[in-house]
């Protein structure tokens, strides 16, 4: 068992107290801290973006990088009426938690928060996550609810299958990596430990070739330049889909620039270009066209074969994305007679695998290449018993609801913010038997299961690493009508 298991495994936290005999305790306010004030600092635990947390004078504070047990020397870097943000200038007593991040970059770039903690470590504190958020919102009983451990991967690093990155020409050099944290201070990045090594391979190379090509490279200063961002998706089968994306429609040299990727990359089998002419940090624009090769990059999962154009969603991580389908089959416990609803459907993976064992299967998303893909992938894989529809879920599931459709079985797989309102009412008087929820965000999820137990009651949540070395998080949760 590691120190965070020991010391940091979910238990309901005591409220503050006041100080005995000195009535009210003073208010930050009356406390003086100045940015650049340094002090000794016990960090009690990590906070939701894996950042580690003291307490200076009654004051929480984060630092980035320390860990549970730990004390540091910090500097404070920002100061507000809630809260401090400090700095580590030296670790006084480390934990023995501690390791050497694989990756050089992880204390520059976002996406490495957790690389310096070792892994029993991180999947211990992916399960106190949850936790913390249990007791924050506080479902029905949420103190007997029970967390499984959560799953991890034997070799938790190299998993990302997909690689979105900015492409610069700074001081006549070719540039490609992610941003220094919370700056707009491009860090060139050959190597990444939780990439794919095959999607900055192919994106380097395609920037060079863009480069041979005198094509221009955006500067965020001047807002001008054509190429912004190179998008990578790889496959298990080892083929690749390439986006180029850019500031206008025109791609000078583009039957040269397609050659090329010919000769230098054959394991790219489609080429794409995507406008997006905004100065926003969204990576796409609305329009995307092929330039040459396959409309789409196909990819077996659980048995069956499925079809994503550039914009499909994807889980970036095959190993677990699998894991977490099985974890959500057994779950359902589906039957012949079910009738099951594919909440947040995406191209259907997660549906389309479970439709052998059910009598039909109905999915919405709101994305309609999304929703074309996932039509396409169950003509491909001979699949008749499943049907997808453009459109929210509340409201796909409340027409369906008002046409007589009953759904026995549910599973749903949100976004970040979780569930809307109105279909958590939905499900609520549909009363499905059988639900699954997928969750990328303990939070959300703790505020929609207390939501949910007018009618359900949580069997278990089984936390799943999708993305070892940072905080995120991800868990299916089996409900039960009460």
């Amino acid at each position: 068992m590691s120190d965070y298991q020991k010391n940091h495994s979910y238990k309901k936290r005591p409220a503050s107290r006041q100080k005995q005999g000195h009535g009210q305790r003073p208010t930050f306010s009356d406390v003086s801290v100045k940015v650049g004030q340094k002090f000794p600092l016990t960090i009690k635990r990590l906070g939701i973006n894996g950042e580690g947390i003291g307490y200076f004078k009654r004051k929480i504070t984060f630092i980035p990088g320390a860990l549970p047990g730990e004390v540091v020397t910090a500097k404070v870097t920002k100061v507000t009426d809630k809260y401090l943000e400090a700095k580590t200038v030296t670790v006084r007593e480390p934990s023995p938690d501690r390791v050497t991040a694989e990756d050089p970059a992880a204390d520059l770039v976002g996406g490495f928060e957790l690389a310096h903690l070792a892994y029993p470590a991180q999947l211990a504190f992916k399960k106190d996550l949850i936790g913390q958020a249990l007791e924050k919102f506080k479902p029905n009983h949420y103190e007997q609810i029970k967390v499984l451990d959560t799953l991890g991967m034997a070799t938790p690093a190299h998993y990302r299958n997909k690689a979105s990155l900015p492409i610069r020409k700074l001081k006549g050099q070719l540039t490609i990596g992610l941003y220094k944290r919370g700056t707009h201070d491009l860090v060139d990045l050959p190597e990444m430990a939780t990439q794919d090594p095959r999607t900055l391979r192919i994106i380097r190379q395609l920037g060079q070739i863009l480069d041979r090509h005198s094509l221009s490279f955006y500067n965020e200063k001047s807002k001008k330049g054509l190429v912004k961002t190179l998008i990578v998706r790889t496959n298990q089968a080892g083929f690749a889909q390439a986006t180029i994306v850019t500031t206008e429609d025109k791609l000078p040299d583009a039957d040269l620039i397609i050659q090329d990727v010919q000769k230098t990359l054959p394991e790219v089998q489609g080429l794409f270009q995507n406008r997006n002419d905004g100065s926003t940090s969204l990576i796409w624009g609305d329009e995307t066209w092929k330039l040459w090769g396959n409309d789409y990059l196909q990819e077996d999962i659980l048995g069956l074969t499925f079809n994503f154009s550039p914009r499909a969603f994807l889980q970036l991580n095959y190993e677990q994305m699998e894991k977490t389908y099985e974890v959500a089959l057994a779950a359902l416990d589906l039957q012949s007679s079910d009738h099951l609803v594919d909440a947040y459907a995406g191209v259907g993976t997660l549906g389309l695998s479970m439709a052998y064992k059910v009598a039909e299967v109905r999915g919405m998303e709101i994305i309609p290449e999304a929703v074309d893909d996932a039509r396409k992938n169950a003509e491909e894989n001979d699949i008749q018993n499943a049907h997808y529809e453009v459109g929210s879920a509340d409201r796909v599931f409340k027409k369906w609801a008002k046409d007589g459709f009953h759904p026995t079985a549910l599973v749903v797989d949100p976004p970040r913010p979780g569930l809307e309102d109105d279909l958590k009412q939905a499900i609520l008087k549909a009363r499905p038997k059988k639900f699954v929820y997928i969750s990328c965000n303990p939070s959300t999820l703790a505020r929609d299961l207390r939501d949910l137990d007018a009618a359900y009651q949580v069997d278990y949540i089984q936390p799943i690493d999708m993305f070892p070395q940072t905080p995120r998080w991800e868990g299916v949760v089996k409900l039960s009508l009460k």
